[in-house]
């Protein structure tokens, strides 16, 4: 294995090539290619068990391929140490639990340590302090950077977690369904941080997963659908969703819309019921 060194601010932040994945036998990835370069947004879709977390975990640096290459931050899975790779990535996942009752602040600067609890003996620069309280100022929540983790919202979570996996100042970020759970008003509070980030940081890339066209964050720029672990369609959002294609991809006519805010929402298509015709004349004629 070779050291690595910070990857240089240049080239695509990740790209896969004729990527397969296949666990006891079964092929949950197939032939999947992925291009991101910076200042990207991209979102994966499709229904549960189409491949999207099996994907992310391939472009996060926690599992390698079956077949194909996937390379990260211009490194190649498989040549590099993939433990200190993670270091330069900022990684999302709404599941994650800190060890013990810790203060919003502990959780931000463990992104410095990607550990679970404050590493013992050990205390970040004066820098690094000032950084994790003005990215919780950034994503609104100064007033609970004393709160312990038990004590916060889910909503709350999300936004501090956010602000841990930006503290190693990462060239990509990736959100695993980071809506998960949410209600109404913590998911559109958890969406303004995504599109505020994005806009006071043009040149970090961003892969969010999820199965919900609603949680869609507006600046949002590309998209990826996939089924039973194909890419049905990749590319700029004006080009991936549309009503056919997410259909198609979810298996149901639906009608897509977009707002004047650049938000996307899905409405089902009517399905027509047809029964044989004794049954349909009886209907009639009782209505009537």
């Amino acid at each position: 294995m070779t050291v690595l060194s910070r990857p240089a601010d240049t080239g695509p932040v990740l790209r896969a090539d004729s990527v397969d994945f296949v666990r006891d036998g079964r092929h949950l990835l197939r032939e999947i290619s992925l291009t991101v370069h910076p200042g990207e947004h991209w979102a994966l879709l499709g229904a549960n068990g189409a491949g999207k977390s099996t994907l992310l975990g391939l472009l996060g640096a926690v599992t390698h391929p079956s077949r194909g290459s996937v390379e990260v931050l211009g490194r190649t899975m498989g040549r590099v140490d993939v433990r200190e790779l993670r270091s330069y990535l900022g990684h999302i996942n709404p599941r994650h639990t800190p060890d013990g009752p810790l203060r919003v602040r502990d959780v931000v600067l463990t992104g410095l340590t990607n550990t679970a609890a404050v590493v013992p003996r050990w205390t970040p620069a004066e820098q690094e302090a000032e950084r994790a309280d003005g990215l919780i100022a950034m994503l609104g929540m100064s007033h609970r950077a004393d709160a312990t983790w038990p004590t916060l919202s889910q909503g709350e979570r999300g936004r501090a977690l956010i602000a841990r996996a930006l503290m190693p100042q990462p060239r990509l970020l990736l959100l695993d369904e980071p809506a998960t759970g949410l209600d109404l008003a913590a998911r559109e509070q958890l969406l303004a941080s995504i599109d505020a980030l994005r806009a006071r940081h043009p040149s970090l890339a961003t892969v969010l997963v999820t199965h919900h066209l609603e949680e869609l964050p507006a600046t949002t720029t590309h998209a990826m659908l996939l089924r039973g672990g194909l890419c049905l369609a990749s590319g700029p959002v004006s080009e991936v969703l549309t009503s056919d294609l997410v259909s198609t991809c979810f298996d149901h006519p639906v009608r897509l819309i977009r707002s004047d805010d650049g938000r996307w929402a899905a409405r089902a298509q009517p399905v027509p019921v047809t029964m044989p015709g004794d049954e349909a004349d009886a209907l009639v004629s009782a209505a009537s």
